[in-house]
């Protein structure tokens, strides 16, 4: 907005409406670079009606007193500036300004009435609140006030919504009435709310999560129905916009959900911004799921779109689906700024689990940092790839009109990937991929603009990091489809811009979203809702498909098909079976997804001949090959290494039988007998006159 230093360049606004407020106004920076205040010139006669405009706001409701008043008489002055007073008149909040909120605390309401004229409508409320603005009426035009807002938000010292529907943390005289609500409750309401469940229904599945604390009450059900009311008012009206600057808008944020946030980097000269997300139930699922286990990073999510790219850290469940544990927003891949906020992530877990170690790290970027992974979590890396094959497969798809076309310049796609572990000289599959489909005109300037230049870095990192899992690219693509399904609505895509947006989004919806998801399937309730999470991989979709519906031909192992569960007049047909870069005609493979098809297939041609080994099977075959190739010497590093092997071995016998048997007594039977401490035995063996005074002492402390 242009400062402006004349209050003649400043025109008369006189809008239409009875009663008008600021945001029916246009505002002018008026003042100098160094000092200057947000302005507007309207008509004096109608400063009353601009009062009850502002007193009007549906989201903090209020009135306003004078505060501080001053007059001056005609031809008082001799000379005199464009903006000197005739009347001076400061109006302020009635919730303000006895108490400022330092520290953001909670603020507790009055339980007495104060005798203070002109104040608010709930008088025993005083809320510290700093809004208020300041009328002139001008010297040298006396039919014209100037208003100057100093500060238009409802907000105490500390930043924080202090009064009105937004104000969470007000409490007054009739709390002790509202019945116990634990964290359990109060998340799955809110969930259900921001997923946009019925209130009728929400307000249902509370009372029966309250009535398991108070039992069956007229007045509970009454209280519960106003507090369900009540922030669903609040949940609606809230917004991601604190502040009219960005920056300004997410250090609020950060100042109020202290106990959300890892790590916070403000943006300055030297460093870059960054802000680590992990809420206190994404933490306990960290150190629930990760422990032991896998951990997955979506990296470069909105890398083109969002203001700063989006990377979440991921666990499996016991479902095996993609759990989101940690958000990081930044555009830094600094090894010293990946590592910083690594070892905090790593020391939160710790400090709930003390042991907590991960057993391999998944990566989906071939640019991304591996070292800090390495050093901090100091576990084996995997490489997943997802992201590649859904790029290519979009790609082919959008540019190619053909689909005979299409299927073959995906297989050309993969063998070209394939030829690292083939023998093949890398630079004469790209050769062959350029001439055979020249003609391509769209997707060849998408292939050579966009991949040749880093396709030697993403085919060196496939070689040499064993690769993910089918199952594994499936879990984290549908959490990146189901993300970008949450992000990329068309309504929110003025916002996409603002920081505080995308971490509002990924707080309230996404994570209201997957605990809802996992306390459904946990608990055994909302039935409609464990289905659809349940159903929301292609590889648990896959595993619906009986083997009787896939059509594999010994003769032609170039194509598979599938028949259709719904319609068994419809089958999808598999091109390229038994490979990653497998294509489907199916809608959803279509739109770049791994569809079920393509992994039903796949899973079928696994020791069948005259189809190929899974790209995971072959990295992990070059990996053992490469290692029984090293040359031994006799030494004790031999020694370990065989130790470790021979561990290794044990435990993957024992997880073979433990998934392979049907009575787990038998198992149990065959354990080794581990004796415990002395401490946690029973009196015998001890000395009976030690056995003796123990019950006696036991007895006096019953008496």
């Amino acid at each position: 907005m242009e400062i402006i230093e004349s209050l003649e360049e400043i025109r008369v606004q006189n809008p239409q409406a009875e009663d008008f407020s600021y945001s029916d106004l246009t505002w002018t920076k008026f003042g100098t670079t160094e000092h200057h205040d947000e302005v507007a010139l309207i008509p004096y006669a109608r400063v009353e009606e601009f009062i009850i405009g502002e007193c009007s706001n549906p989201e903090c409701p209020t009135r306003f007193h004078i505060e501080r008043g001053r007059k001056r008489s005609r031809g008082s002055l001799r000379e005199y500036k464009p903006d000197e007073y005739l009347e001076y008149r400061l109006y302020w909040c009635s919730f303000g300004p006895e108490n400022y909120g330092e520290g953001g605390g909670v603020l507790p309401s009055r339980k007495y009435r104060l005798n203070t004229r002109n104040r608010a409508a709930r008088p025993q409320s005083m809320r510290g609140c700093t809004c208020h603005f300041v009328v002139k009426r001008l010297y040298a035009r006396p039919s014209l006030a100037l208003l100057v807002y100093t500060e238009r938000r409802h907000v105490n010292k500390a930043g924080f919504v202090c009064h009105g529907p937004l104000d969470r943390d007000a409490i007054g005289p009739g709390a002790k009435k509202i019945p116990y609500i634990c964290n359990e409750i109060q998340q799955q309401t809110m969930s259900m709310i921001y997923l946009g469940i019925p209130e009728e229904n929400v307000l249902e599945k509370h009372i029966e999560g309250i009535q398991r604390y108070c039992g069956s009450d007229a007045t509970v059900d009454t209280l519960a129905s106003q507090y369900v009311h009540k922030l669903g008012m609040i949940i609606k009206r809230s917004t991601h916009e604190l502040d009219l600057d960005d920056q300004a808008s997410i250090k609020i944020w950060a100042e109020r959900n202290k106990k959300s946030i890892f790590s916070y980097q403000e943006s300055s000269e030297t460093d870059q911004f960054m802000l680590g997300i992990q809420t206190e139930w994404q933490l306990q699922q960290f150190v629930r799921f990760g422990h032991c286990s896998l951990v997955a990073a979506d990296s470069t999510f909105g890398i083109k779109r969002l203001k700063y790219p989006l990377c979440t850290l991921l666990v499996f469940d016991s479902r095996h689906h993609a759990l989101p544990v940690a958000w990081i927003i930044s555009r830094s891949n600094l090894k010293s700024d990946v590592e910083k906020w690594m070892k905090i992530l790593l020391q939160r877990a710790q400090s709930v689990e003390p042991g907590f170690r991960i057993n391999g790290f998944i990566i989906d970027d071939a640019a991304m940092e591996i070292d800090p992974i390495r050093d901090t979590f100091r576990c084996p890396i995997l490489f997943s790839l997802w992201r590649i094959r859904r790029s290519w497969l979009r790609n082919v798809v959008k540019k190619c009109d053909t689909i005979e076309v299409q299927r073959e310049l995906f297989k050309c796609l993969g063998e070209v990937v394939y030829s690292i572990w083939d023998g093949v000289d890398t630079s004469k599959a790209l050769e062959r991929l350029t001439l055979d489909f020249s003609d391509q005109t769209a997707f060849m300037h998408y292939f050579t603009s966009t991949w040749l230049p880093k396709i030697g870095m993403w085919l060196s990192t496939i070689k040499s990091l064993p690769l993910a899992s089918q199952e594994a690219c499936g879990a984290i693509e549908a959490y990146h489809v189901k993300l970008k399904v949450k992000l990329f609505d068309d309504t929110h895509l003025n916002a996409l811009q603002r920081v505080d947006w995308l971490v509002h989004k990924l707080t309230t919806e996404l994570h209201s979203s997957y605990w809802l998801d996992r306390y459904a399937d946990e608990s055994d309730s909302f039935q409609n809702v464990k289905e659809e999470y349940i159903a929301s991989t292609s590889w648990h979709r896959a595993s619906e498909i009986p083997d009787s519906a896939v059509i594999l031909d010994s003769n032609n192992t170039v194509v598979a098909k599938v028949r259709s569960q719904r319609d068994t007049n419809v089958a999808r047909v598999v091109w390229n079976p038994g490979s990653e870069f497998a294509f489907c005609d199916c809608a959803w493979s279509l739109q770049g997804n791994l569809c079920k098809h393509v992994i039903k297939v796949n899973t079928m041609c696994e020791n069948r001949e005259g189809y190929g080994d899974s790209m995971s099977l072959r990295s992990f075959k070059e990996k053992l090959t490469s290692v029984k190739m090293k040359p031994m010497d006799d030494s004790i590093a031999l020694d370990i290494s065989m130790a470790l092997t021979l561990q290794m071995f044990d435990q993957i016998k024992q997880l073979v039988k433990l998934s392979g048997t049907d009575d787990i007594s038998n198992i149990v039977n065959d354990l080794p007998v581990k004796w415990g401490c002395k401490k946690g035995r029973t009196t015998v063996g001890i000395p009976a006159s030690i056995a003796a005074l123990t019950k006696k002492r036991s007895q006096k402390r019953k008496r």
